[in-house]
């Protein structure tokens, strides 16, 4: 029993020592060939001219954050109860509010490159989903 032990231990010790004399030469380039992941995902971002966007989509990439869910006493978009305040202040007031920024909005919503024209086109758009008739500016060459 105890030279099945020994034998045993032996085994194991020696095992691994079996391969230390074994020098193989590791190609790094077919290596890396081989672990490259089976799906690669490229994002492309998409950049409209500062300028050219409508009030829609400057509605769509920057206010609807806030405005479609209230989120931070936003009004909601829609709303034309907590709307019609706002909207009674007229257009000019409205985008001077939105320049400066108002509670936990920041200046142009965060998103300092719009143009006047279009923070403009943008406070009509959304003043117009909860009930104005504010005529956004239109956008050059259109």
């Amino acid at each position: 029993m105890t030279q099945t032990r020994l034998l045993s231990l032996l085994a194991v010790v020696a095992l691994p020592l079996a391969g230390c004399g074994d020098q193989k030469s590791i190609d790094g380039e077919l290596s890396a060939k081989l672990t490259q992941p089976v799906a690669r995902v490229e994002l492309e971002v998409a950049k409209v001219a500062p300028g050219s966007r409508t009030g829609e989509q400057i509605y769509t990439n920057v206010c609807a954050a806030c405005h479609s869910s209230g989120v931070l006493e936003a009004p909601k978009t829609g709303d034309n109860a907590a709307w019609a305040p706002r909207i009674a202040m007229g257009l000019d007031a409205l985008v001077t509010t939105a320049t400066n920024g108002k509670g936990a909005m920041p200046p142009k919503g965060g998103a300092a490159d719009l143009t006047d024209k279009e923070l403009i086109r943008a406070v009509a758009y959304l003043a117009n989903q909860s009930g104005a008739s504010f005529t956004e500016p239109p956008v050059e060459g259109n």
